[in-house]
């Protein structure tokens, strides 16, 4: 359904599983912390990942009411549009069999959400690696770690043809 899969047009870049592997040959770290069993979880040197639930969406509102976070998110959602942000993405994993995740640090606490997730990008229909954290956590590599893995995940596990990345600055 066209109408609930993001679009955008900022700057991409794209991995293959040809460029990946040159990437993980010059980045010997070890991006997925457990071997992936099931989607609905991972964990990685510092993260967990969890598939995306109802029960999540408190944290994402106070995720996205964050000016400074949202400002790479196209602005602050309101609680509404977290909510439906959160619909869609759900919808996202049945359709699709993959998605979003809601990533915790050790202590459990929650540190952002990300994700492999089909996207329109100037018409084109992409699948793209997506990550956001809160802003205390920024800073840390995590950002790396889990777009390490999301990498792996998607080229490896999921066997796709290619992964974009998007950045807004």
């Amino acid at each position: 359904d066209a109408d609930q899969t993001p679009r955008v047009t900022p700057a991409i870049g794209r991995l293959s599983k040809t460029s990946a592997g040159r990437h993980r040959r010059r980045n010997n770290r070890c991006s997925l912390r457990t071997p992936l069993t099931s989607l609905d979880h991972f964990r990685t040197n510092r993260l967990t990942a969890e598939k995306l639930r109802d029960d999540d969406l408190a944290d994402l509102v106070t995720l996205h009411l964050d000016p400074d976070v949202s400002r790479y998110l196209g602005g602050v959602r309101s609680a509404e549009a977290t909510k439906t942000y959160l619909a869609v993405n759900m919808a996202h994993w049945d359709r699709h069999g993959f998605g979003l995740w809601v990533l915790r640090n050790k202590d459990g606490a929650f540190a952002g959400r990300a994700g492999i997730r089909h996207i329109l990008v100037d018409d084109l229909e992409e699948i793209e690696v997506a990550y956001t954290f809160r802003r205390d956590v920024w800073g840390r590599g995590l950002a790396s770690e889990i777009a390490t893995a999301l990498t792996d995940i998607g080229l490896s596990q999921l066997a796709l043809p290619s992964l974009i990345g998007l950045v807004f600055v």
